[in-house]
């Protein structure tokens, strides 16, 4: 039986309240609980490895731009998203006692949703900064100064945290009643309200507003910067210049898709016709594959990153 407390309601009585939830994970089976810990230590692995060098790579002075400036910033937030999810998926895959805090569930909440949210604002301010130089170059750094991408970034950070605690607060005043099991890999709004024992269309029909705000107004913005993007490019008389500027802003694109394409099949429908193995698949991609491909697509595709690694290989190895 669950870990119970017990409240008084003057209606009902004694009505028996979870105080600790259940992760069930991504597979019941346990022989393939040492394989999925082998996979995610590694996915993890590498997710710190390429964010950090990210960060490293990019304080060269030759990248002391805008651009490079949100990559940063991106990286860090991919750095906190993952460490979010898969230390406690690690212990889990390895531990017959799979139980979360409410607290803990709370706080895991907290934090992924405001590393999501803010992450969605970051992707519409790179867009942004994208379509300034593309569509405005002979006034890029005076649009896009230090204060500018400071104040871009500080609000994307603001309005993830209202959207986080909002959304937290409401989700943790519903009762859970039992039964506790979280039929996910980590504490997430669609598979909690499922455990509540009372009605939640209400909520969701939230939730499904807070979703078109967080995720269909920055891809609305990104989307627009986009078609200036494409027809200044369109414009180019120069085959070579085309195929350059379009190279910068391909990265920005795929990262785009993948990111706002899986959150928003989740959370647009938070009761869903999809199969839970489905949502799960889903929740992967935005939670531990895209903070670990953002490093490879950014840096496999820019000829910059790859030149200033390969300087401090350089000075790494001479020292």
């Amino acid at each position: 039986m669950p870990p119970m407390e017990y409240m008084d309601d003057p209606a009902k009585g004694n009505v028996s309240m979870v105080s600790e939830f259940v992760l069930v994970g991504l597979s019941g089976s346990p022989d393939l609980q040492m394989l999925l810990f082998c996979i995610f230590l590694l996915i993890y692995s590498l997710t710190m490895i390429g964010n950090i060098l990210i960060i490293i790579i990019t304080v060269d002075p030759s990248l002391q731009t805008p651009m490079y400036f949100f990559l940063r910033v991106l990286s860090f937030l991919d750095i906190c998203t993952a460490s979010a999810i898969v230390p406690k998926m690690l212990v889990n895959f390895l531990s017959e006692n799979r139980s979360i805090s409410y607290t803990g569930c709370a706080a895991q909440m907290y934090f992924l949703l405001f590393l999501g949210a803010s992450e969605c604002f970051l992707l519409a301010a790179m867009a942004y900064d994208r379509y300034v130089a593309i569509c405005n170059p002979l006034r890029y750094t005076l649009i896009m100064n230090k204060r500018v991408c400071l104040s871009l970034t500080v609000l994307s950070w603001f309005t993830g945290n209202v959207v986080s605690v909002v959304q937290t607060v409401w989700v943790f005043t519903l009762p859970f009643c039992g039964p506790n099991k979280i039929n996910y890999f980590f504490c997430d709004i669609p598979p909690l309200i499922m455990l509540s024992c009372i009605d939640t269309s209400a909520f969701e029909f939230q939730v499904m507003t807070a979703t078109v705000l967080v995720i269909f107004l920055p891809f609305s913005l990104i989307l627009l910067s986009y078609i200036y993007i494409i027809s200044t490019i369109l414009k180019m008389t120069s085959a070579e210049g085309r195929r350059k500027t379009f190279s910068t802003c391909s990265s920005h694109l795929i990262v785009v898709t993948l990111y706002y394409g899986s959150g928003s099949l989740i959370y647009l429908r938070s009761k869903s016709s999809y199969s839970q193995d489905i949502k799960k698949v889903l929740a992967l991609v935005y939670t531990t594959m895209t903070p670990m491909l953002n490093p490879m697509i950014y840096s496999l595709r820019n000829k910059e990153v790859k030149g200033a690694l390969s300087r401090m290989l350089h000075v790494t190895m001479k020292a």
